[in-house]
């Protein structure tokens, strides 16, 4: 059995997860405690990459990624290489994709703070910011990690935005996903079976972890 796909995956997977509380942590602060005209816009922006079908979302990053638009014209401007069909474009659609499965159980964290330990950071002269970074990411840990192994297990398993935006190019954006759905094509069941076998224990695991880090919170 080739196990690159499946490295290929555990790659995509924990680059995924250490990068998306850059975005998502903040996101979920300003949507759990602020207040301003078009938040409810912001909101389901954030939100549609979970609602959208995913072959939709590919294609959509398809077009954006690409050498005549913008975003994909200034990458390879900067780098000299396309977005489209490489392993960096393959983990910024793991990013869009995976924002809300990050930024929702944050939220959700966020707002279940005592909102007396916001008050009390006000009057002591805290900025907003200086709250967020020593008050409320301290005390929301548990929902910080939930949302990190979330987004890990999810990413292990992505594969329709991940075979539009990337293809199915060996070592470079063939993950595990694309690597069962091509060896069941070529009825190489066998192959699929042993990849599938690899990922359910690890799956499981995720989520006795996440239950876990749910039951301990108060």
């Amino acid at each position: 059995m080739d196990w690159t796909p499946l490295l290929l995956s555990a790659k995509l997977a924990l680059l995924t997860t250490l990068l998306i509380p850059v975005a998502a942590a903040p996101l979920a602060y300003v949507l759990a405690f602020f207040r301003f005209p078009g938040k409810s816009v912001l909101d389901a922006f954030v939100t549609l990459p979970m609602v959208l079908p995913p072959t939709v979302l590919g294609f959509g990053l398809l077009i954006i990624f690409g050498p005549q638009a913008c975003l994909g014209g200034a990458w390879e401007g900067l780098f000299g290489e396309r977005l489209v069909f490489s392993f960096a474009g393959v983990l910024i659609a793991s990013l869009i994709f995976n924002l809300p499965f990050a930024v929702q159980p944050m939220r959700a964290s966020f707002e279940k703070l005592d909102s007396r330990l916001l008050e009390s950071s006000a009057i002591l002269g805290l900025s907003r910011t200086a709250a967020f970074f020593r008050v409320v990411l301290p005390n929301c840990l548990g929902g910080l990690a939930a949302a990190s192994i979330l987004v890990f297990a999810h990413s292990l398993g992505e594969f329709g935005v991940i075979l539009m935006v990337g293809g199915s190019i060996p070592g470079e954006t063939k993950v595990a996903s694309i690597a069962i759905f091509e060896a069941v094509e070529a009825l190489r069941y066998e192959d699929a079976f042993r990849m599938s076998a690899l990922l359910v224990p690890v799956s499981f695991v995720v989520l006795l972890i996440i239950n876990k880090i749910n039951a301990r919170k108060p």
